[in-house]
């Protein structure tokens, strides 16, 4: 895992401005603590940072190719983790490329040298790189299938600038952090819209895309995206593969040369994850798990419409029958409602999130993952491939015509409850919302067999595995990385995406609950009460004691003087979160529009500029 941030032109010698680079690598520290270096020529400049895990000795960035007279001729800035790189060294050297190291990063080097941008179809994994293409004077930026890395890039006043995150493109300063109307909607709205960037002028490659700048301009094109497919193996069969399936992916992604372990939350994805690791680790090692839970719920915990029960039983179940070295988080108000995480949480995402109580939560718990591991593996993505969530399986969710996470909420304004009224009305959430919507819905692939049921299902699956799943795996990358951890998701495989893409919805919920192909397919590997439990989502903290801090810091907030964040806010709608016993509920502000009104704080404190 590394951060990368680079720039080309056409018009300036880019080869000697060491106070360029100096500038370029300080906003990725975190993404690679191990190593910095700077590549330089006329045309490009690339500022690698490198987090070792593979190779510690070798992979060097930025990794360089050069012709028989010794002449540089490709230069790659990579990220991310390559798990057939073993397969494709074999199958490069038989082409009679000759390698150096024994990391990926260099095979991802030989196989552009091999087979140029259409490398990334060769490629299983996670991942994001830029090529420099020296002999055509060319830029080549490729990003994994479902976009487990990031990626951004702008055009700039004499060229083009890309970058792991958005603070990288601005150490350049050819890129403003300026925030105009539609990067607020596209912040505050909770409908990711892949490509779209939150600051203007500046872009995310789409997961499963090439983006290429040279002389010619801007060019985009997909190489990888859902293909449905009919599907012959009976339920047996089904389960079998997909466990199969699952045992090659966490053989592969327990590869490091470091430290590695596994998030637990006593929930079934996680669970199968961490025994399929304890299996493939064979006794060699004792498996290390980690898990998070609030201080508050030990003993308050109620359940509610979508947490049935607390984490911690089942995680201490899990624990015992795996035997691993488990280490818990316990997380009170006072960590929660710390401004300096909620501002580090912000700075992690270059915006609001919604939720942040679980985002300080998780930021917290990879800062102790990182006390004593630098890989861990996660369940993430499985509920938007199996079937998890309840707006599957809910018939009024099914049935909404908006984004199923929305469901019987979407009139409610998660994060935009504080904005100004008339500011608010001009901006039109729902209108975005449904336009983003259905311009979605085009892009489903069907098969055009499909029944009006099945049909709706592909539609669901579709939207959550190309716009929820990159919250959940945003969330993943950027909390991960602001503590220089990596992580993996073997749900995030492509193989096993695409098979389980076209098994009909019949056979993902044989058993009639949530996720039963999964539930079949590790049923040996789990206790039963943890293979039974009610799916149940990452934790939000239940204490009063939390909303009753926020709306402190909301005070404090709008009553300093020069807060910009104010100039944005309703006061009305403020003073029914400061002065009426429900904390604003009353006038329909909930407690993630608060949320979001300290998160806007922390924002603008950061440097961002508003231009409404």
């Amino acid at each position: 895992m590394c951060g990368i941030v680079g720039l080309v032109s056409f018009t300036q010698d880019l080869s000697h401005r060491p106070d360029l680079a100096e500038s370029m690598r300080g906003a990725l520290a975190l993404r690679g603590p191990d190593e910095v270096s700077d590549w330089s020529s006329p045309r490009a400049l690339f500022v690698p940072r490198r987090l070792a895990v593979v190779d510690l000795e070798g992979g060097h960035q930025p990794a360089v190719a050069t012709d028989e007279a010794g002449r540089e001729t490709v230069v790659l800035s990579y990220t991310g983790e390559v798990f057939n790189f073993a397969e494709l060294r074999d199958e490069l050297r038989r082409r009679g490329h000759r390698f150096r190291d024994r990391s990926d990063t260099e095979v991802v080097l030989r196989a552009y040298e091999e087979w140029g941008p259409a490398c990334a179809e060769r490629l299983r994994g996670m991942f994001a790189f830029a090529v420099w293409d020296v002999r055509r004077e060319e830029l080549v930026l490729i990003r994994d299938r479902f976009g487990i890395y990031p990626l951004f890039y702008a055009e700039t006043p004499d060229g083009f600038a890309f970058g792991s995150e958005p603070k990288a493109l601005f150490t350049t300063g050819l890129v403003d952090p300026v925030v105009d109307r539609a990067g607020l909607l596209e912040a505050l709205s909770f409908t990711p819209t892949p490509g779209l960037s939150v600051f203007r002028h500046t872009r995310e490659v789409i997961p499963g895309e090439v983006v290429r700048y040279s002389r010619a301009g801007v060019s985009r094109a997909r190489y990888w995206n859902f293909t449905p497919r009919e599907h012959t193996d009976d339920l047996a069969t089904t389960e079998r593969t997909v466990r199969e399936m699952l045992e090659d992916i966490i053989r592969r992604q327990v590869t490091a040369d470091v430290p590695i372990s596994s998030m637990l939350s006593g929930g079934l994805d996680s669970s199968a994850v961490c025994a399929l690791v304890n299996r493939s680790l064979g006794g060699d090692e004792q498996l290390r798990t980690f898990s998070m839970e609030f201080a508050y719920h030990l003993e308050n915990f109620r359940p509610d419409e979508v947490h049935d029960s607390p984490d911690a039983p089942y995680v201490a179940k899990m624990a015992a029958h795996l035997g691993s070295e488990h280490r818990e988080l316990l997380i009170d108000r006072d960590h929660l409602a710390d401004p300096e995480a909620q501002a580090a949480v912000v700075r992690a995402h270059d915006r609001p999130v919604a939720g942040l109580d679980m985002y300080v939560s998780l930021y917290r718990l990879s800062q102790e993952v990182r006390r004593f591991c630098t890989v861990t593996l996660t369940g993430d993505g499985s509920d938007e491939l199996f079937g998890g969530y309840m707006w599957f399986h809910d018939p009024f969710y099914v049935k909404s015509r908006t984004f199923p996470w929305l469901g019987a909420s979407h009139r409610m304004e998660f994060l935009s409850g504080l904005l100004d009224r008339e500011l608010y009305h001009e901006l039109d959430f729902a209108g975005y919302t449904q336009a983003r919507y259905e311009e979605a819905l085009t892009e489903v692939p069907l098969t055009g067999e499909e029944s009006a049921h099945e049909r709706r299902m592909r539609e669901i699956t579709y939207l959550n595995m190309t716009r929820y799943l990159r919250v959940i795996l945003d969330r993943k990358d950027r909390l991960g990385m602001a503590a220089s951890i990596e992580g993996r998701v073997p749900f995030c495989d492509h193989e096993l995406a695409e098979y389980v893409y076209s098994v009909p919805w019949e056979m993902k919920v044989a058993d009639g609950r949530e996720k039963s192909l999964l539930r079949a397919a590790v049923r040996d590997l789990l206790p039963q009460s943890v293979l039974e439990r009610k799916k149940s989502p990452y934790p939000t903290v239940q204490d009063p004691a939390y909303r009753t801090a926020l709306r402190a810091q909301l005070r404090d907030i709008t009553t300093r003087s020069g807060a910009r964040v104010n100039d944005l806010l309703d006061p009305a709608r403020v003073e029914s979160v400061l002065g009426d016993p429900t904390f604003g509920l009353r006038a329909g502000v909930t407690r993630m529009s608060i949320e979001a009104a300290v998160q806007l704080h922390h924002w603008f404190e950061s440097g961002v500029r508003v231009e409404l």
